[in-house]
């Protein structure tokens, strides 16, 4: 046993990454089977090779550099992926409880240490401030059960910033009163900072990541900025006298926008997060631990208890009141307490300044023995929150898949989505990939098809690589993003009829091809492809031509024709769109008669809450070339056209070509022919009674008539 010992802790660097992978690998695996949530396993991991236990691997550079990133990940993760429009309508809530979770727990913190644990008057404070704060280290839990966007988690990550912010503005105080710094100046230049660290983070480093994720496209370049602005965000908030994790978290806000949740970017940065780094910060967590003080010393033991029970009990006591206060559920109001009651990074990092902050020479405001009361209490609080977000996780989504099952078994009835993408050029594969990434359905999880066609009469070497590559690319971009996708290759000579065929046998929903580049000048503006397709089929067909990535698109301004919404594919292409800025986060703007703009406005009342969504008038379709006015180059204009023949066809669409090539040839483009051959079910629960009684008689004259009149135009 003695010659094990001697080579104990392992300092070896291959070894250290070798053992800590060993663990992220085989900790979840193990505790799963005891039903410990996966985060417990990851401290209790830590306690055991720590130098506190085994003394396996002593907490070396690695786990200081790697564990504050992953502290910072999670805090990163909160802002990427919380619901901004869901943040707006709870942020009153959000900070009204954060309030609550630092009053009461500053109150009895301070209580517990000047009365109970007989600490001084800045000792007590500190350790009150200790209480106030807490760290969204369960927070992974809750993105595992996907309910990032329950509003008990908005409060929650609303709380901890509002709490953080409050503990450190505390802490400021404390250490430049002892300090004696605490003047006037002080406060004048520390808020002089914050000003300019939060003008600088909302109002400079959005048209920052705009420029750079306009120019680069490289998934390698585009996950290494992010990276950078994440670190560069946290090492700014600590310059200006925060904590990095407030950075970390306003940096995801700020990145909010740029990220959609359904991009190879989100996966990879969840991904790296999720496998490496989170995993880091927890298992270093857990080697800070030492148990031994509590065995050797009764007083120690007793220290540990009374600061386990004062914070989980002021931490609970605010999330009880604030869910009564805003009547929520006795679910929600667990998950409020077990994501708000964790002390980690902050905790430590202010204990840390007592035990560095000398009162008078050579005495310490706190002493060892509180670090490592400290520590434990950060270790049983982790324990404690995990098993409390983790059982509020696993209600609140049995409760959301019962209240929404009848409303997603209607959305599938009604939603045959299966996508197919025809895909020839290589320039253009990224945008219809991204495109259909967040028009898809992600409840559904329904593959993408894509369709490369080759000409029969050229089989050479050059024509068939020139596919694979094609079919490669779509594959690499879904494969990313993690979304299903089955490729397909046809030969043919008819690239339209050939399409039409593979749209029939995969009973493929609809289509979404990529608008036609016009190499001569007497080339049309859609190309002889997608007019062929257009004429030949019912399906609802969707044009793309983006000017800048999809990521940095801010507005999507959506031009609809009257009678547009007798059409049989109206809720189709409201749903696609709307998912697009619900993914983006971006805003909408109809422009359409009065009577459709209702229409709308009750289906994304019901069905797209989310969606910042606006409505113009838009009386007659001689109008539409006034909208360029209102469009910048970061924003993308759909226009919903229809077929000649079909009800909301009018003559003046024969000029949509000219218009678009002419007064939007800068914009980026959207342009969708509806589905012309389903039922739409949805009509009758959606149309005004008044509006579909007075038209409903004489709907098929109307269509007899508009066939006509467009046949005879």
């Amino acid at each position: 046993m003695d010659v094990i010992t001697t080579y104990l802790p392992i300092t070896d660097p291959t070894w250290i990454f070798f053992l800590v992978l060993c663990v992220i690998l085989f900790a979840p695996m193990i505790f799963s089977k005891l039903h410990i949530p996966h985060l417990i396993g990851m401290i209790l991991a830590g306690v055991l090779i720590g130098e506190h236990g085994l003394n396996i691997l002593a907490r070396d550079a690695s786990f200081e550099l790697f564990g504050k990133v992953g502290i910072y990940f999670i805090m990163f993760l909160a802002g990427l992926e919380m619901d901004l429009q869901n943040l707006k309508q709870n942020r009153v809530k959000g900070f009204t409880f954060g309030v609550i979770t630092t009053v009461i727990p500053f109150v009895l913190g301070f209580v517990a240490g000047y009365y109970f644990l007989d600490y001084s008057m800045a000792a007590s404070l500190l350790l009150a401030c200790i209480f106030a704060s807490h760290t969204l280290v369960a927070y992974p839990i809750v993105g595992r059960y996907g309910l990032s966007n329950s509003p008990s988690v908005t409060i929650s990550v609303a709380a901890t910033m509002v709490a953080l912010l409050s503990a450190l503005l505390f802490l400021a105080g404390i250490s430049g009163t002892i300090r004696g710094t605490g003047d006037i100046g002080f406060w004048a230049l520390f808020v002089l900072k914050v000003l300019i660290f939060i003008f600088g983070m909302f109002f400079l480093l959005p048209r920052l990541i705009r420029v750079f994720f306009r120019k680069y496209s490289e998934p390698v370049i585009q996950f290494t900025f992010t990276l950078a602005i994440v670190l560069l965000s946290a090492a700014t908030a600590e310059l200006c006298g925060l904590e990095g994790i407030f950075g970390a978290f306003l940096s995801g806000l700020v990145l909010n926008r740029f990220v959609p949740n359904t991009s190879p970017l989100m996966n990879r940065v969840e991904f790296i997060g999720n496998a490496l780094f989170i995993p880091y910060f927890l298992i270093g967590v857990g080697m800070l631990v030492n148990v031994a003080p509590m065995f050797r010393e009764g007083k120690a033991a007793v220290v540990v208890a009374i600061m386990v029970i004062a914070g989980t009990l002021s931490k609970y006591i605010a999330a009880l009141i604030s869910r009564k206060l805003f009547r929520m559920s006795r679910t929600e109001g667990v998950m409020m307490f077990g994501l708000t009651e964790a002390h980690a990074a902050g905790a430590l990092a202010m204990v840390m300044v007592g035990v560095n902050l000398e009162v008078t020479p050579g005495v310490p405001l706190m002493n060892g023995a509180v670090l490592d009361g400290v520590v434990m209490m950060i270790l049983l609080s982790c324990i404690i929150s995990s098993i409390a977000t983790d059982q509020a996780a696993k209600k609140l989504k049995v409760e959301s898949e019962a209240t929404g099952k009848k409303t997603r078994r209607d959305s599938t009835a009604l939603d045959d989505e299966k996508i197919l993408i025809p895909i020839n050029e290589p320039s253009n594969i990224e945008t219809l990939m991204s495109t259909a990434f967040m028009m898809r359905n992600q409840r559904l999880n329904r593959g993408l098809i894509c369709l490369n066609i080759i000409n029969d009469a050229d089989l050479s070497e050059k024509t068939q690589a020139h596919s694979r590559e094609c079919l490669g690319m779509a594959t690499k971009l879904a494969s990313a993003a993690d979304v299903p996708v089955q490729t397909q290759t046809r030969l043919a000579v008819n690239f339209v009829t050939a399409t039409i065929h593979a749209l029939r046998e995969n009973d493929a929903s609809e289509l979404l091809i990529g608008l036609h580049r016009q190499r001569h000048k007497g080339d049309s503006f859609l190309g002889t492809f997608a007019q062929g397709l257009i004429d030949g089929m019912s399906r609802q067909i969707t044009i793309v031509n983006l000017h800048i990535p999809a990521n940095t698109i801010r507005k999507i301004v959506v031009a609809v024709p009257e009678k547009a919404e007798y059409e049989k594919g109206f809720y189709r292409w409201i749903n696609r769109i709307a998912r697009m800025a619900e993914d983006l986060g971006c805003q909408m703007t109809f422009y359409a008669p009065e009577t459709t703009n209702n229409l709308i406005m009750r289906y994304m009342r019901e069905r797209h809450k989310s969606v910042r969504d606006d409505y113009e008038i838009l009386d007659s379709w001689r109008e539409f070339p006034a909208l360029r006015h209102e469009l910048n180059p970061d924003h993308l204009l759909v226009v919903v056209t229809a077929r000649r023949g079909s009800i909301s066809y009018q003559t003046s669409f024969n000029k949509l070509p000219y218009q678009l090539q002419n007064d939007f040839a800068d914009t980026s483009l959207m342009i969708i022919y509806p589905d012309q051959q389903e039922q739409n079910n949805e009509i009758h629960a959606f149309t005004d009674p008044h509006h579909h009684d007075a038209t409903s008689g004489t709907t098929r004259v109307g269509q007899w008539l508009s066939k006509w009149i467009g046949e005879m135009g």
